[in-house]
């Protein structure tokens, strides 16, 4: 099986290209969205949680590092979706790639690797071409969604902020995983690091989040992969996670490295109604469904990975009240 796996040559770049054109970030507080997957109700949230920072006297602005398309496979939700999250910032993840491109071969264009089971991979392909039919619907949504870069490059307090949706060399790496990192450890991390020169980097894309600090060169580095924002990343716990860095206000709420660096970086928790998403979501995916039987047991339970298991793998770090 070639589609859903292989890893298409117009999804790579090289890490130096990451910072090669800086941008200005003009704002207080930067929240970053990967993994929306097509929940509506978390995004109510993630806008929400923007709004707070605001009354709050801080200027705070969305960036959405793709994937925010997955389970809104019908035609209002579509476009309620693309409508609302393309008014924002944002980047293309593999699945708006494959939405604006499709026929490409590239099947959901996840890229995932030998330890994703081969009937999760035929599944998400089946997804992907559910959706794909959709979004034929919408051409000018399509041609946005071709529009959208694969990475970004912010100057925020200071510091070289990447964004990006898979890893410092594709759309759709998994270099960034949790399961990778734990396994191999922060050398290739560290690599990327120094190649692309960056203080922060944050992606999504490998399903489960990750947090990491460490120097490279003498400068403290940190690294945050929020996992998924539509649906639960946790054990037992159905909440989404964003990422988000602020200049001068620590997350209230969430989970946080210790690093020497003058910004502040956080997973925060996205505290969506499940209930109100279930409804919505078993609509559109009934009982023995694609997306039912690989997402939903997910959705209403979160993950096997615990707090202690996300915060321990490098000894370094704080759970948030």
């Amino acid at each position: 099986m070639t589609e859903g796996r292989s890893c298409p040559l117009q999804y790579r770049y090289r890490p130096e290209q990451l910072t090669a054109e800086p941008q200005a970030c003009d704002a207080d507080v930067l929240y970053v969205i990967g993994g929306l997957y097509g929940n509506p109700f978390a995004l109510d949230e993630i806008e929400a949680m923007a709004e707070r920072e605001q009354r709050g006297g801080l200027r705070a602005k969305l960036l959405f590092n793709g994937d925010f398309n997955w389970f809104n496979a019908d035609d209002a939700l579509f476009r309620e979706i693309n409508d609302r999250v393309l008014s924002h910032d944002a980047i293309t993840g593999n699945v708006e790639y494959e939405l604006a491109r499709p026929g490409d071969g590239a099947g959901c264009g996840c890229a995932y690797p030998d330890f994703v089971e081969d009937v999760v991979v035929e599944r998400s392909n089946r997804i992907m071409e559910r959706l794909q039919r959709v979004a034929e619907n919408h051409p000018d949504l399509q041609q946005r969604l071709a529009d959208l870069p694969r990475y970004r490059c912010l100057i925020f307090g200071g510091l070289k902020v990447v964004i990006l949706h898979g890893d410092p060399e594709s759309l759709a790496g998994w270099g960034l995983a949790h399961e990778v990192l734990a396994q191999a450890g922060d050398d290739q991390l560290a690599e990327w690091f120094w190649q692309t020169d960056a203080d922060v980097i944050v992606s999504t894309h490998t399903c489960l989040p990750v947090i990491r600090n460490l120097v490279v060169g003498d400068r403290a580095r940190l690294f945050l992969n929020n996992g998924a924002a539509g649906m639960g990343n946790l054990l037992g716990d159905s909440r989404g996670l964003v990422a988000r860095l602020a200049l001068a206000s620590p997350a209230s709420e969430g989970l946080a490295p210790e690093y020497p660096l003058p910004l502040h970086g956080a997973l925060v928790p996205v505290d969506f109604p499940l209930v109100d998403w279930l409804v919505r979501f078993d609509h559109l995916w009934p009982p023995d469904s694609d997306a039912a039987l690989s997402y939903r047991h997910r959705i209403l339970n979160g993950t096997l990975l615990s707090v202690e298991q996300l915060m321990g793998v490098n000894g370094i770090g704080e759970k948030l009240a």
